[in-house]
């Protein structure tokens, strides 16, 4: 029985629909998947929303066998990503358990990406930043953090039957937030503490813009240099930090100063997700309302770190401990959070997986970013350790 492809434009509203809704079946007996915000994904396909269109394509599918739906999916290309290989995309991946089915999915992606001169797909990833919808779960199948992908176990035996390997595995750390630290985090930051140039501060609303200015300083300082990566400007990290001004917790989000120079940032959010699983992925007024009651009801345990950053003259030398250790022992006790649980850390950043190290955080899961090459003849290579 042949399969069905349907390209999803945006006149075929039924086709959305189902292409949104279709994770429903296969997670229906799944308790701890939650469904994503349709806001969140139509946001990716939106030309208007998502920047990435203007270096790039992408196309959605439904795939449908006998009339019923049994895949959907997006592949796409971003041509300015400086890459070894021209290296293509496939994500919102979903599948039916079977592998024939798997297959023709993957097929057709691989084919569309050779006709655009592309030599090899990463997957399951997303048309646009890595801080959403990327990656695909191996170990820690419990429920999602708000912007994680999310998956059935037999979906990694889907990608690797296929020929995919894994590209990077992205590492997940979590703790318990509690005012006890490590002997030797302790003495490492009280080492930073005689210098009383250094100082750290939270993040306030009121303040936005300037934090969001520190932000970008430290940002392109710390990582702009990594392979993939890009350095960011004002207007960018303005946009972001009022994105998430609904959802700031103040007490939460700090940076860290050296004579008034901002040199370390630790940003994080409540879990959204203790919120969003209530409202089945929509996000109209109504829905927006009983986020807003859940939220001031619902006593949320879990404390999300979207991102940590030092420039590279303070590190190694205990401003991590210092700031963590500081603006752990102002929350804490103000705050509900039990619950840290760290967004994903590519394996190829071990300065990084040592700080989590260093906070005695237990890995909680794994994601797994699968390459697949087109040409055999092509010897496959792991993303580049930074050094």
């Amino acid at each position: 029985m042949p399969i069905n492809f349907v390209e999803i434009t945006p006149n075929k509203v039924q086709e959305i629909k189902n292409f949104l809704d279709f994770p429903e079946e296969i997670y229906k007996n799944d308790p701890n998947w939650i469904r994503p915000l349709n806001k969140d994904i139509e946001a990716v396909f939106n030309k208007e929303q998502n920047k990435f269109f203007r270096h790039g394509e992408c196309l959605r599918f439904n795939v449908y066998k006998k009339d019923k739906q049994v895949g959907r999916f997006a592949v796409f290309y971003n041509e300015k990503q400086k890459l070894k290989l021209k290296t293509g995309g496939i994500g919102f991946f979903e599948c039916v358990n079977n592998q024939s089915i798997a297959n023709a999915i993957f097929d057709y992606a691989k084919k569309w990406l050779e006709s655009k001169g592309y030599e090899a797909m990463d997957g399951p990833i997303n048309f646009g930043e890595r801080d959403k919808f990327w990656g695909l779960v191996k170990e820690g199948f419990f429920p999602p953090l708000y912007g994680m992908n999310y998956n059935p176990p037999y979906y990694v035996d889907l990608f690797e039957n296929y020929g995919f390997q894994v590209y990077f595995n992205q590492m997940c750390y979590g703790l318990k937030v509690e005012d006890n630290f490590d002997e030797k985090m302790v003495e490492r930051a009280n080492k930073i503490a005689l210098d009383k140039n250094f100082h750290v501060k939270n993040v306030t609303k009121k303040k936005l813009k300037q934090f969001a200015k520190d932000f970008t300083y430290i940002y392109n300082k710390a990582w702009a240099s990594h392979a993939g990566n890009k350095t960011i400007n004002e207007k960018q990290a303005i946009k972001m930090f009022e994105t998430m001004k609904p959802v700031m917790d103040e007490s939460i989000s700090w940076f860290t100063y050296y004579k008034n120079e901002p040199i370390a940032f630790w940003i994080n959010l409540p879990d959204l997700n203790q919120y969003f699983k209530y409202l089945n992925g929509k996000f109209t007024l109504w829905h927006k309302l009983k986020f807003l009651y859940y939220k001031s009801v619902v006593k949320n345990p879990n404390m999300v770190g979207l991102v940590f950053g030092i420039i590279p003259e303070y590190q190694g030398k205990g401003v991590d401990s210092f700031m963590i250790i500081n603006s752990t022992k102002s929350f804490i006790k103000t705050t509900n959070y039990s619950n840290y649980e760290m967004q994903w850390i590519g394996d190829f950043n071990p300065k990084m997986m040592n700080i989590a190290k260093t906070l005695n955080a237990q890995v909680t899961r794994t994601l797994a970013t699968y390459r697949k090459i087109f040409n055999e003849n092509i010897p496959f290579e792991r993303y580049p350790i930074i050094s």
